[in-house]
C-alpha cells in the first residue's frame, strides 16, 4: 500500500506545494524515517543517493520549525558545498511561501556575505564542517537553540577526514536535541559516531533497488595491452555517443588532462574537481543541467552535488576501489524508470575488480572490445540517415527543390542525393578520425598457410625437408626432426640398378672407396627408433 505525505503526517498545504513541485508520493526511505522524525526520534538511515533522503529528513524538521523565532533551530552538515547547496536548494522548495528562511553556508564564498545571512535570522542552516567551525570560532553562528541536527553524506565525511571537526560542532549542540544520520555505508567508525551522538536511534534501510540496475545497461570495454584509456575512449564516445555523460575519473589531474583532449576532438565538455573556484562550479552546474555542454569529467568528492535529472550515460574511466562507490556512481543514471547506460573501462589486471562488482549487482556486464575504425564509419553512416529521414519530413526540404530541378538536367538523382551525403557525412566526421589514428580493425579469418617443403636427396636413400628446423627422413617415409629409416634391399638393389642416385666415389692413390667406411651401418642406429 502506497502511503501520502499527509498519511506520513505531513500537513496539507505542505503536502500540495510537494504535489505541485512534483512529489506524488514518498519513496521508501521517506516512508519509513518521516514518521519516526516527527515522533522525535533519532534516525540512522542507510540508503543510496537518489532515495529521496532530503526530503526524509528536511519535512519533518520544517513541519516543527518556529517562525516566528530567527535563532538557528536546526542545523545539516554536508562534506561539500556542491551539495550543501544541492540541499539548500531543495529544503527552499519545501519552504515554499512560508516564513521560514534557510541558509547555506560553505568555503568558496564571501564569509561576510553568509555572516549577514544569519544575522537576518535563519531557522535552518546547511553547511560544510570547516565553515560551519570558522563561523562558530567568529561567534556569528549559534547552537544553543538547535533542536535538529542532520549528518548528510557520513561516509563521505569519514573519508574527507571531517570525522573530527564533526564531532567538535556535534560537541558544541544542545544535548536534549534530535539527530539523523545518513549514509551510504556504514562502516566502523561511523557506527561509533552513532554510539557517542545518537539516543537509542531508530535504523532505516533502503538498499539499492534490484530493479535499479536493471534499468541500467552495465558495459565493460576490455583495453588492449600496450593501449592508454585516454586513447581507448576517443573510439567509444564516438560509437556510444551519449547525450549527457558524467565521466568518473580518480584524480583532479586526470580530470583536466582529459578534458582538454576531448575538447580539442571537438567535444562538448567541461571538467568539475576541487580546484575550480565556487563560482566556476556553479557556472558549470548550470550549463550542464541545461544542456549547454553534454558530458562533464569529475571526481567522486566533487560530483556528490552534482545531480542532473535524465542523465543518459555514466563512464567509469577509473574503476573505483568500492563496490559501494561504484553502485553511487552509476546510481545516477536509470532513474524514475528510464533506462541509462554505465560504461566502464577495464585493463586485464582489473578484471577481478569488475568481476566483483557484477557479483555484487546479480547482472552479468556486456563485454566488448573497442569499436573498430569501421563499426564507428557504419555508426555514423546510420546517424546520417536518421537525420536524412527526419529532414525529408521538414519544411525547410522545399526551399531546396529547384536546386535539385537543375541538376537533374546534368547528374543522375541517386548520384546527386549521393553527393550530398557525402558531404554532409565528411563534415560530421571526427576530426581525429581523420588523423590517420590507430584503431583495432575487423579480423577476417584466414586460411592457415600451407608450407611447401623441398626435399634434398643427401645420399644413402635420405631425404632433407627443406622446412625451418627440418630434419632428415628416409625416402620409405616417416616424419620427424631426425626421422631415419632403415632401408630395404629393393632400395639397395634399385639404387644399383640406377633407380636412385648413385653414390659419390672419393678417389685415393689406391683407387675408389666410399665415404662411408664399410663397417658402418646406418640400419644398426635406426633400428631403435
Amino acid at each position: 500500500m502506497n502511503l501520502s505525505f499527509q498519511e506520513l503526517g505531513i500537513s496539507q498545504e505542505r503536502a500540495e506545494l510537494l504535489e505541485n513541485i512534483g512529489f506524488s508520493a514518498p519513496t521508501n526511505i521517506q516512508t519509513q524515517a518521516i514518521p519516526q522524525l516527527l515522533n522525535g526520534r533519532d534516525v540512522v538511515g542507510q540508503s543510496q543517493t537518489g532515495t529521496g533522503k532530503t526530503a526524509a529528513f528536511s519535512l519533518p524538521i520544517l513541519e516543527r520549525l518556529d517562525p516566528d523565532q530567527k535563532a538557528v533551530q536546526a542545523i545539516v552538515l554536508t562534506p561539500t558545498r556542491e551539495l550543501a547547496i544541492q540541499v539548500h536548494a531543495a529544503i527552499s522548495q519545501f519552504i515554499g511561501n512560508s516564513y521560514l528562511k534557510a541558509a547555506a553556508i560553505y568555503g568558496g564564498q564571501s564569509i561576510d556575505r553568509q555572516i549577514m545571512q544569519l544575522r537576518r535570522g535563519a531557522q535552518i542552516v546547511v553547511g560544510t564542517p570547516g565553515r560551519v567551525i570558522d563561523l562558530l570560532d567568529r561567534g556569528s553562528l549559534k547552537l544553543d537553540q538547535v533542536r535538529w541536527f542532520v549528518l548528510d553524506e557520513a561516509d563521505e565525511m569519514l573519508s574527507m577526514g571531517f570525522i573530527d571537526d564533526v564531532e567538535r560542532i556535534l560537541s558544541q549542540a544542545p544535548e536534549e536535541r534530535q539527530t539523523a544520520l545518513f549514509s551510504a555505508t556504514m562502516p566502523p567508525s561511523i557506527r561509533m559516531l552513532v554510539n557517542k551522538f545518537l539516543n537509542s536511534p531508530v535504523t532505516v534501510t533502503v538498499e539499492q533497488p534490484k530493479a535499479a540496475p536493471n534499468k541500467i545497461n552495465q558495459v565493460a570495454y576490455i583495453i588492449p595491452r600496450h593501449w592508454t584509456k585516454a586513447k581507448a575512449l576517443q573510439p567509444i564516445l564516438e560509437m556510444e555517443d551519449p547525450e549527457t555523460a558524467l565521466i568518473f575519473v580518480r584524480t583532479r589531474r586526470t580530470a583536466a588532462e582529459l578534458t582538454s583532449q576531448l575538447q580539442s576532438a571537438g567535444h562538448s565538455v567541461d571538467e568539475y574537481h576541487g580546484d575550480l573556484s565556487q563560482q566556476a562550479r556553479e557556472r558549470l552546474l548550470i550549463r550542464f543541467r541545461n544542456r549547454q555542454v553534454r558530458w562533464v569529467v569529475a571526481t567522486d568528492i566533487a560530483a556528490r552535488g552534482l545531480d542532473v535529472d535524465q542523465l543518459s550515460h555514466v563512464i567509469n574511466f577509473d574503476l573505483p576501489d568500492s563496490v559501494e562507490t561504484y553502485v553511487h556512481r552509476i546510481g545516477r543514471t536509470g532513474r524514475a524508470g528510464k533506462e541509462g547506460t554505465a560504461i566502464s573501462l577495464v585493463q586485464a589486471f582489473e578484471r577481478r575488480k569488475q568481476q566483483a562488482f557484477e557479483r555484487h549487482n546479480r547482472q552479468t556486464w556486456q563485454i566488448l572490445s573497442i569499436p573498430t575504425k569501421a563499426q564507428i564509419e557504419a555508426q555514423h553512416i546510420q546517424k546520417l540517415r536518421g537525420q536524412v529521414a527526419e529532414a525529408l519530413t521538414g519544411e525547410r526540404l522545399a526551399s531546396f527543390l529547384p536546386i535539385i530541378s537543375e541538376m537533374i538536367a546534368e547528374y543522375d538523382t541517386h548520384a546527386i542525393a549521393a553527393a550530398a551525403l557525402q558531404i554532409a557525412y565528411d563534415q560530421t566526421r571526427p576530426a581525429w578520425l581523420l588523423s590517420g589514428v590507430d584503431l583495432p580493425v575487423e579480423e577476417s579469418p584466414t586460411p592457415k598457410p600451407r608450407i611447401n617443403k623441398r626435399r634434398i636427396d643427401v645420399g644413402d636413400g635420405l631425404e632433407r625437408e627443406s622446412e625451418r628446423g627440418g630434419g632428415l627422413r628416409g625416402s620409405g617415409g616417416g616424419r620427424g626432426r631426425s626421422s631415419w629409416s632403415k632401408e630395404g634391399k629393393g632400395n639397395d638393389e634399385r639404387r644399383s640398378n640406377g633407380g636412385g642416385s648413385p653414390k659419390p666415389k672419393l678417389r685415393t692413390a689406391h683407387g675408389e672407396v666410399s665415404p662411408t667406411p664399410s663397417n658402418h651401418k646406418l640400419s644398426s642406429h635406426t633400428s631403435r627408433e
